[in-house]
């Protein structure tokens, strides 16, 4: 079994034929929803389980982004209603990390349920005042240090219900001034001033199983490649200041930002020093141009897969889900429940 460095998604809410045995030959490491993927919970279970069929790995890993607030794939009226991270920082200080932790737990137990083992969250960018709304009140406060520690209040609660975070967007979205699905964003701030700000959460969280990189140019590290394509950020930044040694995965390479033949994107973010590469959009021809462009999942990459998958809690911590909802609702008032 040749696993390929690669995660990739689907056209709709059931796995086709053609998909099916797409996959089974190119053999991704794992899959990703969005919501054109999701109607209820026993189709997602069912889609979850095909996904895995279709690779004949029972572990794999399959992501969805389910941040809360406007980042969340499953929404009302099969699954609850979560707030933006932004809301947990706007609580009084003294309930912000445990309410962040709650629903964390909260959010895991839903996925879970339905098959889905990663969580592309938390959010760990800072905002910066002339930065675009892309972030916004995905961020969970306007601190460095705050949006460390409701980042990892966060993580602590998916990984206790089972689910795996993914930090994002490394090294730091927080200043682009466009949206990357849109175009590239340059950042011309100085390696310090990005060290002491976005850096920051990153490394405070650098102990955690995966993160997401950030389709974004640095200019004083690298004038020419985002940080997903480029060596330089990797070696100096993503593995270097900030000590990261997880699982990297690129952010979605179907997105603006990058620009050129898929499997060349594959290859240069592989090459730069991501794991593994995320495609997203489930169009075929896409995906296989990014399959030709992903290696196998070898060596330092394929041991940081297995140790990630690792860190999935099975089963579970117990929780008392009807006394955790009602101390989460209790937090918002309600706005949630």
């Amino acid at each position: 079994m040749t696993v390929r460095a690669a995660i990739l998604g689907c056209s709709g809410p059931a796995l086709t034929r053609e998909e099916a045995a797409f996959f089974r030959d190119a053999e991704p490491w794992g899959f990703i929803l969005f919501g054109r993927n999701v109607e209820t919970p026993d189709q997602v279970r069912r889609l979850t389980d095909d996904l895995r069929a279709a690779v004949g790995r029972a572990d794999a890993p399959v992501l969805v982004d389910q941040e809360g607030g406007r980042v969340a794939r499953l929404k009302p009226p099969h699954w609850r209603r979560f707030p933006a991270p932004r809301a947990y920082g706007r609580l009084p200080a003294a309930q912000r990390e445990e309410i962040a932790r709650l629903g964390g737990r909260l959010i895991a137990d839903e996925l879970t349920a339905v098959g889905l083992n990663v969580d592309c969250a938390p959010v760990l960018d800072v905002p910066d005042p002339t930065g675009h709304e892309v972030i916004g009140d995905r961020a969970y406060a306007e601190s460095a240090v705050d949006v460390a520690r409701l980042g990892r209040a966060a993580a602590e609660g998916l990984l206790a219900g089972g689910v795996l975070p993914v930090i994002k967007h490394m090294p730091g979205h927080g200043r682009a001034r466009v949206d990357s699905h849109r175009e590239l964003p340059v950042v011309d701030a100085t390696p310090d001033e990005l060290a002491a700000r976005d850096f920051a959460p990153f490394r405070a969280l650098r102990d955690l199983p995966m993160a997401m990189t950030a389709h974004v140019i640095y200019a004083r590290i690298d004038p020419e490649r985002p940080a997903t394509t480029s060596k330089a950020c990797f070696d100096r930044v993503i593995r270097g200041a900030i000590g990261f040694d997880g699982l990297v995965m690129s952010d979605d390479l179907a997105m603006k930002a990058l620009s050129g033949p898929f499997a060349a994107r594959a290859q240069q973010a592989l090459d730069a020093g991501c794991d593994v590469v995320l495609h997203g959009n489930g169009e075929m021809a896409e995906m296989r141009g990014v399959i030709d462009g992903a290696r196998p999942l070898a060596g330092r990459a394929a041991e940081r897969a297995v140790a990630s998958l690792a860190r999935i809690a099975a089963p579970p911590q117990p929780f008392d889900k009807a006394e955790a909802r009602m101390r989460f609702d209790a937090a918002f008032e309600g706005a949630y429940a």
